[in-house]
């Protein structure tokens, strides 16, 4: 397909995209990072960091959502900021998880039935108190969400979530 002529609107298919920036650990990394997509006008859907390795390096995780020029512009000024190490895009196949705490009000004839939930999602028990439970789980951003689908009926209190991180296959 040629490339369009002037005036004529590139084709414009968003999709997820997912990046792991290897940067010097040091302070106000992260700030650069983030900030180059603030200043751009390019939405986040989430940012995690943590340490590798290796201790003078750490793996910023972003995800967000654009074309693929979004991406090429993002992936060429990443590379640019003095930090950096290495800018990966991950494919869609990528091992992926997130970690989410969810507080559940639970009084005592609503017990087994969460339980029954944790169970079936894989989800641990982090804290049993009068009147909630809260459970720990991990899993990719649909696991999360089906997660917190069924456990809405029993009122959820509250609900933190990690951003995603992921690795390449193999």
């Amino acid at each position: 397909m040629p490339p369009p002529r002037t005036g004529q609107a590139r084709e414009n298919k968003h999709m997820k995209y997912t990046l792991s920036i290897l940067v010097e650990n040091q302070p106000g990394v992260v700030c650069k990072v983030v900030g180059l997509f603030s200043r751009r006008g390019y939405n986040l859907d989430s940012v995690a960091v943590g340490a590798t390795e290796d201790s003078t390096m750490s793996c910023v995780t972003i995800v967000g959502e654009g074309d693929d020029y979004i991406l090429e512009q993002v992936e060429k000024q990443l590379n640019k900021l003095v930090p950096v190490i290495k800018v990966r895009s991950l494919s869609q196949d990528a091992v992926r998880a997130e970690l989410m705490l969810v507080k559940v009000g639970c009084e005592a004839q609503d017990l087994a039935g969460i339980n029954q939930i944790a169970a079936l999602m894989k989800a641990q028990v982090a804290d049993v108190a009068k009147g909630s439970v809260t459970l720990r789980f991990t899993g990719d951003h649909s696991q999360c969400d089906t997660l917190c689908e069924l456990l809405r009926p029993y009122g959820i209190r509250e609900i933190a979530r990690t951003g995603a991180i992921a690795l390449e296959r193999g």
